[in-house]
């Protein structure tokens, strides 16, 4: 009996013994495994923080002929773009120079404005007025000026009727090209006729803005929108020289100045009387008063009926065309764009 209870009291404590070390077993593994989920957890975390790093990244680049734009850095260093006036390079008559210093003695009146003549360049051999220093402005009007427009600008009475006997030549044989007998009564007189209407349709070339302005810019403290709309307007299409009509709305918000509102419409007719298209004449309105005037934003809209494509081509007799150009604050602000649209009816 007693070696019988020695061997149990042994295999008792052996079992006991290698229930300890299991025990300290399991929980090294738990241990072990807390470790690993912990540090699975924190792999997780850094991958799902680069993947949404990528994310925004791809999100914020796209792809521009082939090569990446930060769109978001392009969108918070855009400014709002005041465009030049579209000019055909052929009307450049002389290469641009840099502006002169102007004496300050020279260049200011008693009240210490500068003088008016300050932006235009004066030849030195003739004395006469050549082209403006400025990208807008010229001696001859804004956008476009060219050597004929200087000639017919300068011209004397008796170039002035050379010119309309060359307009009566060139009218009378379209008249026998056509099929015309232009010896006809009713047609007798037509080159003649056709020829002082032409010139009357086109004396904006014979027209600057210094001109028409004529000094009417006031200091106010006026600093809301100002519009004028319903202008009618009449010009010719420069691709078939037949006309366009149509509404003219103007809008700008003063800064320091305001202008004669009778200018705006004077202004819109000075380039209105050239041939135009629809969206140079729009834009050249724009930027004009934008130049003159220095003011907050500049807004034009234009609706006409072209009969280039209401009489011949498509004939569509209703369409009409919109066009618009906005400066300043107006491309800046959509609220301010909105309340001039809504303002002359485009926008409910």
């Amino acid at each position: 009996m007693g070696g019988s209870e020695v061997r149990a009291s042994e295999k008792r404590s052996k079992r006991n013994r290698n229930g300890g070390q299991s025990h300290l077993n399991g929980s090294s593994n738990i241990s072990s495994d807390a470790d690993s989920v912990s540090t699975a957890s924190q792999s997780s975390k850094k991958g799902s923080r680069k993947r949404k790093h990528r994310e925004e990244s791809s999100r914020s680049r796209t792809t521009v002929n082939g090569t990446k734009v930060n769109v978001s850095a392009a969108l918070s260093t855009r400014r709002p773009s005041l465009t030049q006036p579209a000019r055909d390079p052929r009307d450049f008559t002389t290469k641009p120079t840099k502006r002169p210093r102007v004496d300050a003695d020279a260049g200011a009146d008693a009240h210490g404005h500068a003088d008016a003549d300050a932006d235009a360049d004066t030849d030195a051999n003739n004395g006469k007025l050549t082209r403006s220093l400025s990208p807008y402005i010229d001696f001859d009007g804004l956008s476009r000026p060219s050597r004929g427009t200087r000639e017919r600008l300068e011209e004397t009475d008796e170039q002035k009727a050379e010119r309309q006997k060359k307009i009566e030549g060139a009218v009378r044989t379209i008249l026998e090209c056509v099929g015309e007998d232009v010896e006809r009564p009713g047609i007798l007189d037509t080159p003649r006729r056709y020829a002082e209407a032409m010139l009357f349709f086109t004396e904006g070339y014979q027209q600057n803005v210094r001109d028409v302005v004529n000094g009417a810019i006031f200091e106010e403290g006026h600093s809301e929108m100002v519009i004028v709309k319903g202008i009618d307007i009449f010009s010719l299409c420069e691709h078939h020289l037949v006309p366009f009509t149509g509404k003219m709305h103007i809008a700008y918000i003063p800064k320091n100045q305001v202008i004669g509102i009778s200018k705006l419409p004077r202004i819109a007719e000075m380039f209105s009387r050239r041939f135009q298209i629809q969206e140079r004449l729009t834009k050249e309105v724009a930027n004009a008063i934008m130049e003159i005037l220095k003011p907050q934003g500049v807004a034009v809209v234009m609706e006409s009926s072209h009969l280039c494509m209401v009489m011949r081509g498509v004939q569509k007799t209703t369409a009409t065309t919109i066009t618009s150009c906005v400066l300043g604050c107006f491309e800046r602000k959509s609220k301010t764009r909105n309340e001039f649209l809504s303002l002359v009816g485009l926008k409910n």
